[in-house]
């Protein structure tokens, strides 16, 4: 008998255990974040390539033979700095000849000034000596030109992109020999849908980040606006200009580009990944104190870099879900991963509820 009574006692604490454990709730792992005030912009993101707003191809002006050669790809030049250096031989005898022949007219004409004063010869012969001065000083100058020729000059300040000459080649008039690309500063020409055109204004700061320097954002500005739109594709360009005091920026390399057109300081926003929809049905879960899930509808402002604003709905410090919605339901429980120091926010009354929270959803 006492056999029996102690087997039925057994039985009915397993099935109290058993009912015990009907009774606990599974609760769905989450990570949340807090509704705080923080400034937001709103921006167009493009891309463009990055091109050189000065580029000029040195040619020759002169035929002969290359004799040296001052420059290589990369070298900064200055407007003016000479590049290389022809053969200017016979350049130089011409322009002694022409000198020479100056000298001379120049002497006749000084005699033929006083006889004129004096009235010993005719208009016509007087003339005929000064025009004939006035031609050799023109050829002169041509002589010089024709000099300076040999000499080639960098047409704009910038860095030698391509050299394409040697010491010693025979180069041609019109001949392609360098070229200069100016870096300072360089473009990206963006086409923009026209639906931003009455927001983009030239002035307005840009942000770009390129492959070839990651994690560094390069600040650049508006520099033109399309007044016109491309029936074609509905869009219209921006030019932006970047500096770059380190010389990082190249030609040709490409970026992304955010311009900024309106910066609004202190406004509720919550991590753009709590939102469940980002049109008129937008909407979050929101964790009350018992750490339940309730679907909250909100309306948006600006949503952009990580952050959507919240123009109605909630409250600043409200606690939102940012990971995990797709296993919530009205009413679910959560369990918090994230702790409260993880957690993107703000003030310590803030951090403190979040904490508050966290404990709860780990119990049972």
């Amino acid at each position: 008998i006492v056999s029996g009574c102690s087997q039925q006692s057994g039985q009915t604490q397993a099935d109290a255990g058993k009912g015990e454990e009907t009774t606990i709730e599974a609760r769905v792992p989450v990570e949340i974040a807090t509704a705080r005030r923080a400034p937001v912009t709103q921006a167009f993101q493009g891309t463009a390539s990055l091109e050189a707003v000065a580029v000029s191809e040195v040619v020759s002006k002169a035929t002969g033979v290359v004799l040296q050669v001052l420059v290589e790809e990369g070298d900064s030049v200055n407007k003016g700095d000479v590049l290389a250096r022809m053969e200017s031989d016979r350049q130089r005898l011409a322009l002694a000849q022409a000198k020479a022949d100056l000298a001379k007219l120049e002497s006749d004409f000084q005699r033929t000034q006083k006889m004129f004063e004096r009235k010993l010869i005719a208009n016509d012969a007087f003339d005929q000596v000064r025009f004939g001065l006035e031609t050799q000083r023109a050829v002169v100058a041509m002589q010089e030109l024709e000099l300076s020729y040999t000499q080639i000059r960098a047409p704009i300040s910038g860095v030698v992109s391509q050299r394409l000459v040697k010491e010693g080649n025979l180069v041609q008039q019109n001949q392609s020999l360098f070229r200069i690309d100016d870096f300072d500063p360089l473009e990206a020409v963006v086409a923009v849908p026209e639906r931003e055109m009455q927001v983009i204004r030239a002035g307005q700061p840009v942000k770009m980040l390129v492959d070839a320097v990651p994690g560094v954002p390069f600040d650049g500005v508006v520099a033109r606006v399309s007044p016109v739109v491309d029936a074609s594709s509905g869009t219209f360009r921006v030019v932006a200009h970047f500096r770059d005091e380190q010389g990082r920026l190249r030609s040709g390399m490409f970026g992304r580009l955010s311009i900024v057109f309106d910066v609004r300081d202190e406004v509720l926003v919550v991590p753009r990944q709590a939102l469940l929809a980002e049109d008129q049905d937008a909407a979050v879960y929101q964790i009350d104190s018992d750490g339940v899930a309730r679907r909250q509808s909100v309306t948006l402002g600006h949503v952009g870099d990580g952050l959507a604003e919240i123009r109605d709905g909630l409250d600043s410090g409200a606690i939102v879900v940012t990971l995990g919605q797709s296993g919530l339901r009205e009413g679910t429980k959560v369990q918090v991963l994230n702790p409260p120091a993880e957690v993107p926010g703000g003030s310590a009354a803030e951090t403190a509820q979040l904490a508050a929270v966290a404990v709860k959803t780990e119990g049972s």
